[in-house]
């Protein structure tokens, strides 16, 4: 099988989905991802969890750097350092390549995000990291109330952490994370 197989029932808003995802991984913008992209994705989320302790912020790291190595190991066709859009589009929603890593990335992040520990993301934290990561600011508050948070404006772990998991499902669409992608309405 190895890099020749594709994932072949990859829904428009799954692919939608790539192309941002790959833009979002190229953290300084020079049209490949590599691996300072995500030093500097992760100092950037980094920075927007001021109030996460010591061993959320290590697991956010450890997130990050596993997830270059799995992108770099499984993608990197030329062995060049880089992965770019060719080399990305194909495969990046595997779930059997990468499943494992959303899944740590997922809970890494959403855990960011509830520094106090009470199970529950709040909005301004939400909106603060997923600006870091370089989403825009209305799809953010979009995806926030697409994940119907309670009347104090308030999300669960576990809704954000199957939210990220479920964007990077290539067989789904309609789900919340597909407001990243559109273009909200004025």
């Amino acid at each position: 099988m190895g890099r020749e197989r594709q994932v072949t029932q990859m829904r428009t808003e799954a692919a939608q989905r790539v192309e941002l995802v790959f833009s979002l991984f190229d953290a300084n913008a020079d049209g490949v991802v590599e691996s300072d992209d995500f030093d500097l994705m992760t100092d950037r989320v980094l920075e927007a969890a001021v109030a996460s302790d010591d061993d959320a912020k290590a697991a956010i790291r450890d997130a990050f750097r596993r997830y270059w190595t799995t992108l770099a190991t499984e993608l990197d066709a030329d062995d060049d350092g880089v992965i770019t859009v060719a080399e990305f589009r194909p495969f990046v929603l595997d779930p059997e390549r990468f499943g494992p890593t959303v899944t740590e990335f997922a809970e890494a992040l959403s855990v960011l995000g509830d520094p106090d520990g009470d199970g529950l993301i709040e909005r301004p934290l939400f909106v603060s990291l997923m600006r870091a990561i370089g989403f825009e600011e209305a799809n953010i508050h979009a995806l926030f109330d697409a994940f119907d948070p309670d009347a104090d404006d308030r999300i669960t772990v576990a809704t954000w952490a199957a939210g990220i998991e479920d964007y990077y499902a290539p067989h789904l669409a309609g789900i919340p994370g597909d407001c990243l992608v559109a273009i909200p309405a004025a």
